[in-house]
């Protein structure tokens, strides 16, 4: 279970484990913007609802980095972890190289994509045109502020702080 963690300016910082968000609140550091539907019991007896939403009593300053770092889990964010070739969602996916690392193809935002593992297979290293199969979203590095917002929609985060506003 993930909980969102906000910066005492409501920014959005990170969402982390249930286990470290009762850390924190048991700490003082944070408060409850609002609850989650799931309970946790203790040996002795003791119920507690797990937090949703968590906003920190004092601001953190967060350090920006220039660019959003390459990874497997960014890329399948940055493609709202669905397959670019054939929409696919809700399987496991794979990185494909579009330029094949057979090929020399580097593995870079740019030339990588989600794809679940038939399209993978059936692109194989062959190029898009070989293939005849194209990426059906834009290939691209995103942006820090880009990057974050496609997080939080994909995570379902944006749901969550859109009703906190109501």
């Amino acid at each position: 279970m993930e909980v969102v963690l906000l910066n005492s300016d409501y920014s959005y910082l990170n969402t982390i484990k249930w286990k470290k968000a009762l850390t924190l609140l048991a700490k003082d550091k944070v408060s409850v913007l609002k609850y989650g539907k799931r309970v946790i019991k203790s040996a002795s007896g003791m119920v507690m609802r797990i937090p949703a939403v968590l906003r920190l009593i004092k601001f953190i300053r967060t350090v920006y980095r220039t660019k959003v770092p390459f990874s497997k889990k960014n890329v399948m964010i940055r493609d709202g972890m669905k397959c670019v070739y054939c929409g696919v969602k809700n399987v496991r996916l794979t990185i494909d190289h579009i330029v094949p690392k057979a090929r020399g193809g580097k593995s870079t935002f740019e030339n990588t994509v989600a794809a679940c593992k038939p399209c993978n297979n059936k692109k194989g290293s062959k190029s898009c045109s070989e293939a005849k199969m194209y990426p059906k979203t834009n290939v691209h590095s995103p942006t820090i502020s880009e990057f974050l917002m496609i997080k939080m929609k994909v995570l379902g985060i944006d749901k969550i702080i859109e009703d906190l506003a109501n």
